[in-house]
């Protein structure tokens, strides 16, 4: 049987009642905008997910913002994630979401993780040459990781693809203290 997390669970269940009413796409870019508009106002997001304030004031703010603008479907969900105080986990039910949208269409999905942003003809061509390897159609989503220095890492369907500076750094590392 497959672990599920919360975001699954949530992710999984968009996606059902999303496949049943033929609303896949919409769905998916609706999620998407909300998802961006999440990140992009930090303030906004930081009230829906405030305790202190009653599950009615938040529910109302997002009828105010996403009524008439997303899928009524939609934002009924979102009433649902405030009244389970979940809404926090909006992006990662999204991420789980588009996930089982790219199982149904063929589609791996996973994230490439940079040092620095990847352009888009970067990242198609990441997508294209990670598919050719895993023998499959990859859509990936990318990552800042300054960590990594250079290189990227590219994690698909439990796989490692490990091709950052940081990761020859260490085998250099290793090989000098054991010569």
């Amino acid at each position: 049987m497959e672990n599920l997390t919360v975001d699954d669970v949530y992710g999984i269940a968009l996606y059902e009642a999303a496949a049943d009413l033929g609303k896949v796409e919409e769905f998916s870019e609706a999620a998407s905008a909300i998802a961006s508009l999440f990140k992009s106002e930090p303030d906004f997001f930081m009230l829906l997910r405030m305790p202190s304030l009653p599950p009615s004031t938040r529910k109302d703010l997002v009828r105010t913002v996403f009524e008439g603008r997303v899928p009524h479907e939609l934002v009924n969900f979102l009433y649902v994630l405030i009244g389970k105080r979940r809404i926090g986990q909006f992006a990662g039910i999204i991420r789980s979401f588009e996930k089982r949208k790219g199982v149904r269409e063929g589609v791996s999905v996973g994230t490439i993780e940079s040092a620095v942003e990847l352009s888009g003809a970067q990242l198609a061509k990441f997508e294209t040459e990670t598919g050719r390897l895993l023998g499959t159609t990859v859509r990936l989503e990318p990552k800042i990781e300054a960590s990594l220095i250079g290189g990227v890492r590219i994690y698909v369907d439990g796989k490692l693809i490990d091709a950052s500076i940081r990761r020859r750094l260490d085998e250099l590392k290793e090989k000098m203290l054991f010569r």
